[in-house]
Formats: structure tokens, C-alpha cells, sequence
């Protein structure tokens, strides 16, 4: 017997319970039931990390008993530190996972100095005789510029807007090479779990993905003209829902996506507006899993323009040029005029713009609110123990992050249908924007900034310097 019929053989046996298992992962996915193995995937997941950190714990200490032997004197207090802040479940900041990469917890910042884009007005309030002469004849003091000093060293350290565009740095180690901190090789079992964990993520889980995401895309590709040649009406609108939620639903599966979804009594109705934080290109697959939507975006050629052109065959989608980009009030008329519909999908919006690191949300655009809608908040919070969901733009190309996602654990998040809001009576769309944002975030779990995410891109504008500037000038007024 040959080499190659030995690989013939073996290749023959696995080959046949692979395709079995594609087959039933599809078929389970286009129907939308579960069979619960993937819940039972994330369970065993969880007590490996445990293991690991119980393991990477107990090596530590052995090593940092080695060095108290050798430099003869003790540093239990030292070492009771560590191991306590490896063991302690609760993270900084009020994440859930982890922390940001770069946070340096000993900064505590007073929030009077805490610079924000527009710093809230004061409101005009009388003062008394002696408090107007104070006022009047202040002195300028040299000490009076320390604190903003401190405040801006403050922010060379740790500012609160770059740090919410970098992967978030994780406690406890997943066994992932790209959150790496040199324990592959702390003992020889966590070497062991480590290259199985490798073998089983890059020579299993990665082909099934890639073809199950083949299989989803040319599933939308191939259906949604067969649903735009159906005529208008009541059928047409159904039958555009289950095909819409098959396909993505088959695509999900590519991620090993264990979604939770939770509040579902308000999930979004027709002619609304659903508006979420963003995270990554995978939000609008995760959202789209459990409901029907029309996506606002701009058109682009390429792999996505066959994805973007697919979609709008079977169902209303706002796609607009590039020119049109910076023309607010075409894009808000377009708008209008699908909300206006009720009987058209609830539109997905995700008003920051751009990524975040899921750690917060960042300022959300006005436009979306503007349109008289009724608003259906979604917080979405993934659990990157198993997979960082974050897409670095200016970091990665799409083809490398669907690279990274297929290649991570699995895409663990928990989503939260919010009630409805309507604007209130004499509200800004501004001030509605950021009632919603509000919301979000204190379900999330994610820090609340006021900060604009094209930050990312462009330097602060000179109107907020000379807001800063103007807000120090006051504590020196004497007119």
C-alpha cells in the first residue's frame, strides 16, 4: 500500500463526516434552530481560559518565589497583589472584558478639567455684593494654569479618544496568539491546550467557515433577484424577510456567532428608525440574524458593491454616492421618504460613523434624528474573551479582518432591544441624539463620551480649542 492511497483513504473517511456536518450547520442555520452545540462550545471555551489562568497564575507565583530565594528578601505583599488582580473578575472602567489597551488606571481625572468638545454653559446666576467685587478685582496667579497643565500631561498619557480605536487588551489570556503575552510557553500543559487550540482553529474551523460564508454569500447573490421579480405586495415583503434572515443567519454561522438576544417584545417595526453602536462590518450580519432591515450606506464598487446591489434588488436600500456624502439634506430627505412608509423595513443606522472598540460609544450624528421617526435604541456588547469583533480600519484591510474573525475562537455577543423613544416637545435633535446614546451605553455596559469618532481621522477643530480657551479665560476675567 502506497503513501498515497493512505492519504487517499484518510482523506476519504474525514472528508465525508466533514461535508455531513457542513450540510447539517447550513440546514440548521436556514431554518434558524440550534441544536445548542455552539453554547456547549462557548461552556467548554470557558473552563479552558479558566484552566489557563489558574495555570498561568500558578506559575507565576513559583517563579516569583525563585526570585525572593535568590535576592534574599520577600515579596509576598507584591505577589498577593498580582495574583489577586489576575483572579479578580471585575474590570476597570466598567468593562465587561477587559480593558482598553493603553489605559493606565492611576490616572483620576477631576471632571471640571475633564476637556470635552462643547463645555457646558453655566447658567447666569446673581451674584452678591462682596462675590461681584471678588469677581471684578480677581488677580491673575501663575498657579491658576497647573491644573490645566496637569490635565494636559494627563492626556498625553491617556486620552480618552485614541485608546477607543485599539483592540482591547484582555485580563486573563484566550489562548490567542494576537493577544499574546509570552504564555504559550509558561508550562508544558498550556503548551499542549495552546497548539490543539491552533491546529483545531486554522485546520478545522477555518475551511468549514470559509466555505459556510461562500455558501451564505452566493445564497443571497442567487435568491434576491428571484424575490425582486415577485410583484409588490404583502408576499413579495415575506418572503424578502425569511430569505433576508436565511442568508444572514447561514453567514453568522461562519463566525461561530452565539448570539443572545434579549427584550424582544421591542424589537424594530416597520417604518422606523433602528439606530445601534458600532463595533464592526459584523453588527449590521449580527442585527440582521433576528430581524428584517433596510441598511443607508455609501455605494461602493467591488465585493461589497455585489453585496450592496444583491440586497437592493429584493428590498428598499438607501445607497448613496460618494458626492452625496456631504449632502446632509439629500441623504435626510431619502429618509423621510422610507420612514414615511410604514410598510417598508425598519432602516439600520449606526450613527458614530465609524468603529469602536466596544469598550464605549462615541458621538452620534444628528442626522438620523432629525427625521421625525420613531427611534428603537440596540446596545450590542461583545464578549472578546472568544473573538475581538473590533475592526481597525486604518490597521486592517476587510479581507484581513474576516481573516481574524475566522481564524478567532468564536463571536460571542448579547443584544438589547431598547424601547421606543420619540423626540420630546422644544428637544434639539442634538440633545435627542444624546438621550439615545445614553441609553445605549448604560445598557451596554460601555462608557458614555462626547468625543466625535472621526477623531480617528481628523485633528480637533479649532472651534473647541477656542471653546477651552474661552472657557479658561472666564476664571481670569476682572473688568
Amino acid at each position: 500500500m502506497t503513501f498515497l492511497t493512505v492519504i487517499s483513504i484518510v482523506g476519504s473517511i474525514l472528508v465525508t463526516p466533514f461535508l455531513m456536518l457542513l450540510v447539517c450547520i447550513i440546514f440548521l442555520a436556514s431554518i434558524g434552530k440550534s441544536l445548542g452545540v455552539r453554547r456547549l462550545y462557548v461552556k467548554v471555551l470557558l473552563m479552558i481560559f479558566e484552566y489557563g489562568r489558574k495555570d498561568i497564575e500558578s506559575a507565576q507565583k513559583h517563579k516569583n518565589n525563585e526570585i525572593e530565594e535568590d535576592e534574599g528578601y520577600s515579596e509576598d505583599t507584591v505577589t498577593a497583589e498580582k495574583v489577586t488582580e489576575l483572579s479578580n473578575p471585575s474590570k476597570p472602567n466598567g468593562l465587561k472584558n477587559g480593558v482598553v489597551n493603553g489605559g493606565n488606571t492611576l490616572i483620576t481625572r477631576d471632571e471640571k478639567l475633564i476637556f470635552v468638545p462643547e463645555p457646558p454653559t453655566q447658567q447666569n446666576k446673581e451674584l452678591s455684593d462682596e462675590e461681584l467685587k471678588e469677581e471684578k478685582y480677581k488677580d491673575f496667579d501663575l498657579s491658576a494654569v497647573f491644573d490645566y497643565v496637569r490635565a494636559g500631561v494627563e492626556a498625553i498619557i491617556e486620552d480618552q479618544v485614541t485608546s477607543r480605536f485599539e483592540a482591547e487588551e484582555l485580563k486573563n489570556w484566550n489562548l490567542l496568539i494576537r493577544t499574546n503575552r509570552g504564555y504559550e510557553f509558561i508550562s508544558w500543559k498550556l503548551t499542549f491546550i495552546w497548539i490543539c487550540g491552533f491546529f483545531i482553529r486554522y485546520f478545522f474551523l477555518f475551511p468549514l467557515r470559509v466555505i459556510i460564508c461562500c455558501f451564505g454569500i452566493a445564497m443571497l447573490v442567487a435568491t434576491t433577484p428571484l424575490v425582486g421579480l415577485l410583484p409588490k405586495g404583502a408576499i413579495k415583503r415575506w418572503v424578502n424577510m425569511r430569505v433576508y434572515k436565511m442568508c444572514f443567519r447561514v453567514m453568522s454561522r461562519s463566525l461561530s456567532g452565539s448570539i443572545n438576544i434579549h427584550n424582544k417584545q421591542w424589537r424594530p417595526a416597520c417604518g422606523s428608525v433602528c439606530v445601534a453602536n458600532h463595533t464592526s462590518p459584523v453588527d449590521c450580519v449580527i442585527l440582521s440574524t433576528d430581524n428584517c432591515y433596510s441598511l443607508i450606506g455609501q455605494r461602493h464598487g467591488g465585493f461589497l458593491g455585489i453585496f450592496q446591489r444583491a440586497l437592493a434588488r429584493a428590498s428598499p436600500h438607501i445607497w448613496f454616492e460618494r458626492s452625496e456624502t456631504r449632502d446632509r439634506h439629500a441623504v435626510a430627505s431619502r429618509l423621510k421618504e422610507h420612514v414615511s412608509n410604514p410598510k417598508n423595513p425598519p432602516i439600520l443606522i449606526f450613527p458614530e460613523g465609524t468603529c469602536i472598540n466596544n469598550t464605549s460609544v462615541m458621538q452620534f450624528k444628528k442626522g438620523s434624528f432629525e427625521v421625525g421617526s420613531i427611534i428603537y435604541p440596540v446596545a450590542i456588547k461583545y464578549d472578546a474573551r472568544f473573538g475581538d469583533a473590533f475592526w481597525n480600519s486604518s490597521r486592517y484591510s476587510m479581507l484581513h479582518y474576516l481573516y481574524m474573525m475566522m481564524t478567532s475562537w468564536a463571536i460571542v455577543c448579547d443584544v438589547w432591544y431598547l424601547p421606543p423613544m420619540h423626540q420630546e416637545e422644544g428637544e434639539t435633535a442634538i440633545d435627542f441624539a444624546n438621550r439615545v446614546k445614553s441609553v445605549i451605553a448604560k445598557q451596554g455596559g460601555l462608557v458614555d463620551l462626547v468625543w466625535d469618532g472621526q477623531l480617528k481621522r481628523v485633528r480637533a477643530k479649532k472651534e473647541w480649542k477656542e471653546r477651552q480657551q474661552e472657557e479658561f479665560s472666564k476664571t481670569l476675567k476682572a473688568e
